[in-house]
């Protein structure tokens, strides 16, 4: 009995060690199991028509918004079916799409946008963090449910025209003070809006000139977009591409983005959950986001957070992801008003390729678009303006807290700076775990205002071997640093 007692005391006391040992351990690198649940699922559809059978005509010129739309609400009353097209180029304002239905975008079929605002019926929505009316977007799944996109066919958004609206737009108010209002005031047209839907599925298709947002994911869950390629999206003719995002998966869940092929202006596949006060007051998550095998070119960012970062962003995997001359790598910014987090993120087996900026991390991003302050000389403006100037209080509630993301076995090559990293005196860059590093650039980078950052097998090679520069920072392990 006396055995057995110390036999139970000796298992009790290993278990502890034990605890306590896997407590200190680093994140798991491997996946977690959520990651099998995630995309959409659809169900088997039997019945089809062509639009052309109800008026419309791929030549160009003739407006066919109708016929289309036509063709989803007779496929839509059928209980469910498929649209599709014969080939051709399309002339199209805003389509809706409709609950179990099918839209195929087939090889040698062209859906151009149009180029007239009023094509495009103001509805409400979210714009870049904010609840507003606005226009819709190209293609729309507003409130449905099991409803596809597919095909090998080509949408082109048409959208430099609204590229050159923007431009003309930022020039006025930049002088007036008043930066942060052109996005919202320059109502620029989005490709893809999927707004408040459960199982849609985007799919193959080749996108072109959006002009704005190319694929926006809002207050959806079980989303897929697999196999895009999204192109001339960044400059056309000189005229640079602005905000032309690839992939926005804002306050949605269980979204799957994989095995696509984005080059463009800005983000190329970004999370966001809502900005500043009205952020915070929807308060709704992105989360249980998986990101694999996509490559990405041109763009702000291969894999971004933020800047909405209001409602949280968590429970996020990017696997197998490459960029190629993207400007930056993985990116994490937002501001000191937009409040939320940024947690449990699993950044794996990752290759940048000539991306000047590997890893960045701001707390205090781009002031005077992320700061609104109406001049006092603006006496009637838009009620979106007042929202966007509404202060956070406390002040605190604004700060956003980052910590507990992990980088396994990411590979750098042709870097200016591996990693740009400032948080705040009032809010410290949280828990970052860095495994199996091998990164190349012309200097390791700098980090300041972070705490708790582990690093092991990670080895930085740039040209003046000099060691990552810290500066008001604890318990911060440092790379190995080598001559290039």
């Amino acid at each position: 009995m006396f055995f057995n007692n110390r036999k139970f005391l000796y298992l009790g006391l290993l278990a502890t060690l034990l605890a306590d040992v896997s407590y200190a351990q680093p994140p798991s690198v491997t996946l977690p199991q959520w990651t099998k649940n995630v995309g959409a699922h659809h169900s088997t559809k039997s019945f089809s028509i062509s639009a052309n059978r109800l008026g419309a005509v791929g030549d160009t010129v003739t407006f066919s918004t109708h016929a289309i739309q036509n063709a989803i609400d007779e496929c839509s009353s059928h209980g469910g079916g498929t649209v599709t097209l014969e080939p051709g180029k399309y002339l199209t304002g805003a389509l809706f799409l409709k609950s179990h239905v099918r839209l195929e975008i087939q090889k040698d079929v062209i859906l151009l946008g149009s180029q007239t605002l009023g094509d495009y019926p103001i509805i409400n929505t979210r714009v870049a963090g904010i609840e507003m009316p606005w226009p819709a977007g190209l293609i729309n799944a507003n409130n449905v449910e099991d409803v596809e996109i597919t095909g090998s066919g080509t949408i082109d958004g048409q959208g430099d025209i609204w590229w050159k609206k923007y431009w003309a737009l930022r020039k006025e108010y930049d002088l007036q003070g008043i930066r942060w209002a052109a996005d919202y005031d320059c109502q620029r047209i989005r490709m893809f809006v999927v707004w408040n839907s459960k199982n849609v599925t985007i799919s193959k298709l080749n996108l072109r000139r959006s002009g704005f947002w190319v694929v926006q994911v809002t207050y959806c869950d079980q989303v897929t977009v697999d196999g895009i390629t999204i192109s001339d999206n960044a400059i056309i003719n000189g005229v640079k591409a602005p905000s032309t995002d690839g992939v926005d998966i804002d306050s949605s869940s269980h979204v799957l983005v994989q095995n696509c092929d984005i080059d463009n202006n800005d983000d190329d596949i970004c999370l966001k959950a809502g900005r500043d006060f009205d952020g915070l007051r929807v308060n709704k998550p992105t989360e249980y986001v998986l990101i694999r095998d996509n490559i990405c070119r041109r763009g702000g960012g291969v894999v971004s957070f933020g800047s909405e970062t209001s409602g949280k962003i968590r429970h996020i995997v990017a696997d197998h992801n490459t960029g190629i001359g993207t400007s930056e790598g993985i990116r994490f910014k937002t501001t000191h008003t937009r409040g939320g987090s940024i947690e449990d993120i699993l950044i794996r087996d990752i290759t940048l390729k000539n991306v000047p900026r590997a890893f960045t991390f701001t707390l205090d991003w781009n002031p005077s678009y992320s700061y609104a302050e109406i001049p006092s000389t603006f006496k009637q403006v838009p009620a979106y303006w007042t929202t966007l100037a509404t202060p956070v209080l406390p002040v605190e509630r604004g700060y956003v807290l980052i910590k507990d993301i992990t980088f396994y076995n990411i590979h750098v090559s042709n870097a200016k700076r591996i990693i740009s990293a400032a948080g705040m005196k009032q809010k410290l860059l949280g828990a970052i775990n860095w495994q199996k590093i091998d990164a190349e650039g012309a200097e390791a980078g700098s980090v300041s205002y972070a705490e708790n950052w582990s690093m092991s097998d990670v080895h930085f090679k740039t040209k003046d071997a000099k060691p990552l520069s810290l500066k008001f920072s604890q318990n911060i392990d440092s790379p190995l640093v080598t001559l290039q």
